[in-house]
C-alpha cells in the first residue's frame, strides 16, 4: 500500500471517530435539555432540578476516578462501544417506563444515574483514541485536539437547539427514545469502522488497584496537571450550577420557553466551535499559557450581562461571546495532557482528571437549586459571576503554568 493511501486511511479514521463521537455528544445534548425540562414541567421545582443533575454528574465523577483504569485494561476502542451501548439501553427505559405510567422521580434518579455511570469511561476512550489516529493521518496534535473539541461544542450547537425545538413539538419522551438512537450508531461506528491496528493495545500488567495507584502517582507528581485539575475543578462547580439549574430556570421563568433554553445552549456552542477553529489553525503560534488565563477571563463577563434581565436577543449575544471565549480552552488542556500522559497509561490519568474537574460540579448543582429558592435568580447569577472572575483573574499570576509553554514528550 502507498504512503498516500495509508494517510487516506489514517485520515478517513480520525474523522469517522470524530463523526461518531458527534452522534453520542449530540445524544447528551438531547438528555441535557429534555430530562430538567420534563421535570420541571412536571414538579414546578428547581430544587429537584438541581437534583436530578446531581444524580447525572455524580456517576461522572465516581466512573471517571475508577473507571479510568477499566478503560486501560479493556482498551480504548472496546470501552467506547461498551459506553454508548450502556448508556443507549438506560436512556430508553426513560420514555418506555414513563409511557407505562411507571416512572416515578426516585425511578427517573436512578435511571438519571445509571445512565451517566459510563458517560466519562466512554468519552476518556474516544479522547484516548485520538493521538494514534492524528499520527496515522499525519495531523498535528493541536489540530486533532482543536477538532475533538469542536466535536464536542458543535453537538452543543446542533443538539441543543434541535432539542429544544423537539421538546416543543413533540415532548421530552419522544425526544429520549431519539436520544437512545444516537448512542447505538454511534456504538456501531466506532465497532465496525475503526481500525484496530490503529488503536493502543491495552496493557494488563498488576492488579487493578495497583493500576489505579499508578495513574494517582502520576498525576500527584506533575504540578501543571495538578493546578489546571483545581482551576477546572472550580469554574466547572460555578458552570454546573449555570448550565444545569440556573439557564433553564432562567429561561422558564424569563422567557417561558424550551426554544430560548436551546438556543442559549446552541449559541454558546456555535461561538466555541468558531474560536476553536480558529485556534486548530494558528493556536500553534500563541502561548497557551496566556491563551489558557485570557480565555477564561473573559468566559466570566457574560454572566453579569444575564443578571440585568435584557430581551432574549442579548442574552443569546452574551451566550455567544462567552462561547468565543471558551473555545481555545479545552484544546489547550488537551494538547497539554497530550504530550505529557504516556500512551498506555491514559485512561487512568484522563479519567482522575475528569473525576477531579468535575468533583464539584453535584454539589454545584445542589446549591444552584436551592440557592435560587432562598435568594433569587439574579443574586444568584451574580454571585456565580463574581466567583468565576476571581477564579480566573488568580491563574494570571500561578508560576507554574509557565510549564504550559515548555513541550514536554511523554
Amino acid at each position: 500500500m502507498s504512503e498516500t493511501s495509508v494517510n487516506k486511511s489514517g485520515s478517513r479514521a480520525i474523522y469517522l471517530l470524530f463523526t461518531a463521537n458527534t452522534i453520542s455528544l449530540i445524544g447528551n445534548q438531547l438528555t441535557l435539555v429534555a430530562i430538567p425540562w420534563f421535570v420541571l414541567e412536571t414538579t414546578a421545582s428547581a430544587a429537584q432540578t438541581g437534583l436530578t443533575a446531581f444524580f447525572h454528574i455524580l456517576p461522572i465523577v465516581i466512573a471517571g476516578f475508577l473507571g479510568g483504569t477499566v478503560v486501560d485494561r479493556l482498551g480504548y476502542k472496546r470501552m467506547s462501544i461498551v459506553a454508548d451501548i450502556a448508556s443507549g439501553i438506560t436512556v430508553a427505559f426513560v420514555p418506555l417506563l414513563f409511557g407505562l405510567g411507571l416512572l416515578p422521580f426516585w425511578m427517573l434518579l436512578v435511571l438519571v444515574f445509571l445512565g451517566a455511570l459510563l458517560d466519562a469511561p466512554g468519552s476518556t476512550a474516544r479522547a484516548a483514541l485520538v493521538p494514534e489516529l492524528a499520527e496515522a493521518a499525519k495531523m498535528p496534535l493541536e489540530r486533532a485536539s482543536s477538532l475533538l473539541q469542536i466535536v464536542e461544542r458543535a453537538s452543543r450547537l446542533v443538539g441543543a437547539p434541535l432539542a429544544g425545538l423537539l421538546v416543543a413539538v413533540m415532548g421530552a419522551q419522544n425526544v429520549l427514545w431519539l436520544d437512545a438512537a444516537t448512542f447505538a450508531i454511534s456504538a456501531a461506528m466506532v465497532a465496525f469502522l475503526i481500525p484496530a491496528a490503529q488503536t493502543v493495545t491495552p496493557i494488563i500488567r498488576q492488579r487493578y488497584t495497583s493500576d489505579l495507584a499508578e495513574g494517582l502517582r502520576f498525576l500527584r507528581q506533575d504540578r501543571l496537571l495538578l493546578v489546571i485539575v483545581g482551576a477546572v475543578m472550580i469554574t466547572n462547580f460555578l458552570d454546573a450550577a449555570k448550565g444545569s439549574v440556573i439557564l433553564p430556570v432562567y429561561a422558564r421563568d424569563v422567557y417561558d420557553s424550551a426554544v430560548a433554553l436551546g438556543l442559549m445552549f446552541g449559541l454558546s456552542g456555535g461561538g466555541a466551535v468558531l474560536s476553536a477553529l480558529v485556534y486548530g489553525i494558528v493556536g500553534h503560534k500563541y502561548s497557551r499559557r496566556w491563551t489558557f488565563v485570557g480565555a477564561f477571563i473573559a468566559v466570566s463577563l457574560p454572566i453579569f450581562i444575564l443578571a440585568a434581565l435584557p430581551p432574549l436577543p442579548v442574552v443569546l449575544l452574551a451566550q455567544f461571546v462567552s462561547g468565543i471565549a471558551a473555545g481555545p480552552i479545552n484544546p489547550v488542556i488537551s494538547t497539554v495532557e497530550y504530550e505529557r500522559i504516556p500512551p498506555n497509561m491514559r485512561g487512568r490519568v484522563f479519567g482522575t482528571i475528569t473525576a477531579g474537574a468535575w468533583m464539584a460540579m453535584p454539589l454545584g448543582v445542589l446549591l444552584g437549586g436551592y440557592a435560587i429558592e432562598w435568594a433569587g435568580l439574579v443574586p444568584t447569577l451574580l454571585v456565580v459571576g463574581g466567583c468565576y472572575l476571581l477564579t480566573t483573574v488568580s491563574l494570571a499570576f500561578h508560576p507554574v503554568l509557565k510549564l504550559m509553554d515548555v513541550p514536554s514528550v511523554a
